[in-house]
């Protein structure tokens, strides 16, 4: 068994009560060498479009043979199973609620099983994945981990929507300093803006012409947009708080104009 062992950890439990704790004790007893990194357990309950978003842009930084878990939005109904996926040499441990499809637009079938999970169990997320990783961790094959699963229940993302003049996006996510996330990723905006100017609309505030490469690029308090680590547009303040100072939150829309 490899002793350093990576499992990640994104869930919806929060930290008040005892959800994170317990599965973090189930790994441990199966598999007392694992490493276990908590990425967060304060996604939103039951939000798997902003689950999805913080793994997408956390398991890349991690090396090959990670193993991550999600645990968001772990309903239980009659029908209601677990999931594991591979990609790129990762592992991603998920329940079968739409999260896994906004997290790959394309999984082959091949690298998909079913967990084995007891249905009357109330908290079974804990030893379906402590179970799974003691799988992966002893080196097992993926293949032998589950069963092939029935078609993934699909949620497709929301893209921006793309025209001659115009970029019209979504806020996606608002993060801890407040700092709005847009589902316009650089490239697409690159493509679009073709060497013209730009004003971004969004609410009644007055447009941003700039892109900026850092937040101190403008005066304290002032409004700037830029293109974040992960590649997508943000909208946000210097030193300030962007969601609450221009009124903006998820799904809201946001318009990106070109110079005709």
């Amino acid at each position: 068994m490899n002793p350093m062992q990576l499992v990640t950890l994104t869930t919806d439990f929060g930290t008040q009560d005892f959800y994170a704790g317990a599965l973090k004790g189930a790994l441990l007893s199966r598999t007392p060498d694992v490493m276990l990194v908590d990425i967060s357990h304060d996604v939103k309950p039951f939000d798997i479009v902003q689950g999805a978003f913080m793994v997408q842009n956390v398991w890349p930084e991690f090396p090959e043979g990670t193993i991550h878990l999600i645990g968001v939005n772990c309903v239980y109904s009659q029908g209601f199973r677990f999931v594991a996926t591979r990609r790129n040499g990762h592992y991603f441990l998920a329940p079968d609620n739409g999260l896994l499809t906004l997290l790959f637009s394309q999984i082959d079938p091949a690298d998909l099983r079913s967990l084995p999970a007891d249905s009357a169990e109330h908290f079974a997320v804990k030893n379906v994945y402590a179970a799974a990783v003691a799988h992966l961790a002893g080196g097992k094959p993926f293949e032998e981990l589950g069963e092939f699963p029935a078609p993934l229940l699909e949620r497709i993302s929301i893209q921006p929507v793309i025209t001659p003049t115009r970029i019209r996006g979504t806020v996606i996510h608002v993060d801890n300093f407040e700092n709005v996330v847009v589902n316009i990723h650089r490239d697409v905006f690159e493509k679009a803006l073709n060497g013209r100017e730009f004003s971004l609309f969004f609410k009644r505030n007055d447009p941003i012409t700039k892109l900026s490469g850092n937040y101190c690029d403008v005066p304290v308090g002032e409004q700037l947009c830029l293109f974040n680590t992960a590649g997508f547009l943000e909208i946000a303040v210097n030193m300030g708080r962007a969601s609450t100072l221009l009124g903006l939150k998820v799904e809201d829309v946001v318009e990106v104009v070109f110079e005709v």
